[in-house]
């Protein structure tokens, strides 16, 4: 007897419902399987960087390391109750992220460099909130003082062709790391008035860097913001290159910042956090890119005094 047609097809739909939904299942465990490989490969590769001492792992700000900055870093006395809730979020994350490595003689990374370090990476970051911490930055070089390169990652003695490279306090590289002398790194936490502060200056190269190119323009809110920022820079920036070159000239950013836009921008923000005041009073529109930029005003803090 013949099988009636919508018999037949009755029987397909049922096959191929089935086979949809073993595909379903399917690609679902396919999914979950390789979520928790992904997950355990993320697991190992942390447990090895905590146990080889590269990170460390930590769940709270200790009261040791808020009394270490306390002491060590001048901003950090200053800032107002809220700021430094934020900071300590963003030290406790940053030293479970961010691996460190020693280089260049220095014996071992201390914890008291691991925070110090954060710390002041943590400071431009205080007033925005909503910004990851630094997505491009893997590793933190430490050498114990100056340190000479050739522009690569080559960080090994090499006497012998000195005159090749220059020496250096601290550098950013747009692959993923930082590298900063300790001795200037203490000496940058330790004054907050001389407008010099090497992780400042290598961490706002970070957030210039954070679109893969160093042009002194970090990521903007909008199409007005980029256009306000490069007229204002540009001037600005014009402005530093005359009085660099003028031997009558007392500019108060660095002449060094005259190099290029993206030095420019890192010499400003170093001026903006530590001698904010001036920087206000002589370059006002500079003033005001970097407060809007940042998210803060220094002159609120600055000069302010804990019980």
């Amino acid at each position: 007897m013949e099988t009636p047609v919508w018999k037949t097809d009755e029987r397909n739909s049922v096959f191929h419902s089935r086979n949809r939904i073993l595909d379903h299942v399917t690609g679902i465990l396919i999914a979950l399987v390789g979520t928790l490989l992904l997950a355990f490969a993320v697991w190992k590769t942390r447990r090895v960087r905590v146990e080889t001492g590269l990170v460390l792992e930590v769940d709270t700000f200790s009261p040791e390391w808020d009394d270490l900055l306390e002491r060590r870093f001048a901003v950090y006395r200053h800032l107002p109750d809220e700021l430094r809730d934020r900071l300590r979020d963003r030290v406790r994350a940053f030293v479970n992220e961010k691996q460190f490595e020693a280089c260049g003689g220095l014996e071992t990374i201390t914890e008291e460099m691991r925070v110090l370090v954060a710390a002041q990476a943590a400071l431009l970051l205080v007033g925005r909130p909503k910004d990851r911490l630094y997505p491009r930055l893997h590793s933190v070089l430490m050498y114990p003082g100056a340190f000479r390169d050739r522009g690569k990652r080559v960080f090994g003695p090499d006497d012998d062709d000195d005159h090749e490279r220059d020496i250096r306090l601290g550098e950013s590289w747009n692959t993923g790391s930082v590298i900063l002398a300790w001795d200037s790194v203490q000496r940058g936490a330790a004054r907050d008035d001389d407008g010099m502060n090497v992780v400042l200056h290598e961490f706002a190269h970070q957030l210039d860097q954070a679109d893969g190119s160093a042009d002194g323009v970090p990521a903007l809110g909008d199409d007005e913001a980029y256009f306000d920022w490069e007229k204002i820079m540009k001037r600005e920036y014009e402005t530093l290159v005359g009085e660099a070159e003028d031997p009558r000239a007392d500019p108060l950013l660095d002449p060094y910042g005259a190099t290029n836009p993206a030095e420019f921008f890192a010499v400003a923000t170093e001026t903006f956090f530590e001698l904010s005041e001036d920087l206000r009073d002589e370059h006002p529109e500079l003033f005001r890119e970097l407060r809007d930029y940042y998210g803060v005003d220094p002159t609120e803090w600055k000069n302010r005094n804990r019980a």
